[in-house]
């Protein structure tokens, strides 16, 4: 890895994550040993993961009872409850929490742990702070995992294809699940179009990916 790579971690709640979760993504359960040995790697490398979560209360608009599964859903990750929380295999190291409606904390450049972003729709670059910290971080490599594929994956993947091209973006492929699979193939053969990397996390947790 480059001085200057990151791991970004997707949504990695107990909500989305546990087949007792109030928004499970089907067979996430299966991937969160190379979850787990992700977040190891990083740890003990000193590489900074960068962390998104869902944080909602009453009346966020992603919120609906009458879900389209595509922009709106059931309740899920309501902030304060068991189902918000990260699962333990993914749990952070003296993470920096950014929220999306209070100031950007001061000392983020010299903060030496993780960062967590905390976010009230399901599109990362819906935090204003995610554009600022992506410039102070600069990235060279960013090696991204978690869930849902097909929606907080993809607008994350989107939102860096888009703000920064010259990043290489390492998805890991065998780190992720979709709510949907049947779309998989067709997201894959597209990312890797456009310079998306797919890895597996063997290779990762190697040092082959950079």
């Amino acid at each position: 890895m480059t001085d200057n790579s990151i791991f970004w971690d997707v949504d990695t709640q107990h909500d989305f994550m546990r087949a007792t979760g109030k928004l499970y993504v089907g067979d996430s359960e299966a991937i969160i040993p190379a979850l787990g040995a992700l977040t190891a790697y990083a740890h003990d490398r000193g590489i900074r993961i960068v962390a998104s979560a869902d944080d909602h209360v009453p009346g966020h608009r992603e919120l609906s009872d009458t879900p389209d599964f595509a922009e709106s859903f059931p309740e899920h990750c309501m902030r304060g409850t068991p189902g918000q929380r990260r699962i333990p295999e993914t749990t952070l190291r003296d993470p920096l929490v950014i929220e999306p409606d209070e100031p950007l904390p001061p000392g983020v450049r010299a903060h030496r742990g993780d960062i967590l972003l905390h976010k009230h729709w399901f599109d990362v670059f819906t935090n204003p702070h995610v554009l600022p910290l992506l410039d102070l971080l600069d990235p060279s490599d960013i090696v991204l995992y978690g869930v849902a594929l097909d929606v907080c994956n993809r607008y994350a993947i989107e939102g860096l294809l888009r703000h920064r091209p010259k990043a290489r973006i390492h998805l890991v492929t065998d780190a992720t699940r979709a709510i949907s699979p049947q779309n998989t193939a067709a997201l894959l053969s597209d990312w890797e179009r456009r310079g998306v990397r797919l890895v597996w996390s063997a290779e990762v947790l190697s040092g082959r990916v950079v």
